[in-house]
Parts: structure tokens; C-alpha cells; sequence
């Protein structure tokens, strides 16, 4: 389940990443950008995305929050769609362990981002697991 869930992440992210550079229909773009990555749990990837999109302002606050000296829009498109992602699991799904949502954020900023998101994304969600709730 793990790594379906992993997938589901990258996933989502990707649709995040998508949605900035152009209209998109965010179904659409999930189910296609699910098409290479394998086997993913679609109903938690479609709810991270619902969620993701209906807490979108107050999860931008939160990040903005706990990302001093970097507006969104300085920050790598990547870190700031995983960190989208990792906030919302963090704030809101809690249904994983706080450092495991933010090993996953990690590691999907690592992979897809430049050579500072890893370290990027985990200190702005150690951040965001230290504060009080949204």
C-alpha cells in the first residue's frame, strides 16, 4: 500500500504542476499523468487532489507561514506543488505519521525537484508539523 500511495503523491503533484502552467481539466490530468507511474490507490490520489484544491488558500498560507524570505512564487514550481501535497497531509488528512508524510515529500522533492528541494521541502513541513493547526 505504500508504494501506491507513493505513486499517488508523485501523481498528484505532477496534476499540481500541470494546473500552474496551464488550464487543465484536474481529473483528466491525474488520470494521464497516473498512466506511467503504475499501479497507484486512485481513490486516495482523487482525494488528496479534492482536498488539495478545496484547502488550497489556507494551505498557501500555512507555506507562506513557514517559509520566511521565500514568497510562492520564488519558490521551484516542484517544491512548492510537494509541499502542497505534504501541508495538506499534514494539516488536514492526518491519516499517516507526521514523519512519514514529510519522508515522502522528501523524496518526491528529491526526485522531480532541483538539488536543494529535499532540504527545501523538509524544513518548511518541520515547520508546518511544529505549529499549531491551520
Amino acid at each position: 500500500m505504500a508504494r501506491r500511495r507513493h505513486l499517488s503523491r508523485i501523481a498528484v503533484m505532477q496534476t499540481l504542476f500541470e494546473r500552474e502552467r496551464r488550464p487543465c481539466d484536474e481529473v483528466e490530468s491525474l488520470s494521464r499523468n497516473a498512466e506511467g507511474l503504475g499501479e497507484m490507490d486512485e481513490s486516495f490520489a482523487q482525494a488528496l487532489l479534492l482536498g488539495i484544491t478545496e484547502q488550497e488558500d489556507a494551505l498557501r498560507n500555512a507555506i507562506q507561514k513557514h517559509a520566511p524570505g521565500w514568497s510562492l512564487e520564488r519558490m521551484d514550481p516542484i517544491s512548492r506543488c510537494v509541499l502542497l501535497v505534504g501541508a495538506y497531509e499534514l494539516l488536514m488528512l492526518k491519516e499517516a505519521p507526521p514523519a512519514v508524510i514529510m519522508n515522502e515529500a522528501i523524496e518526491i522533492a528529491k526526485e522531480y525537484g532541483t538539488s536543494e528541494s529535499g532540504k527545501f521541502v523538509n524544513g518548511v513541513l518541520n515547520a508546518i508539523a511544529q505549529s499549531k493547526p491551520v
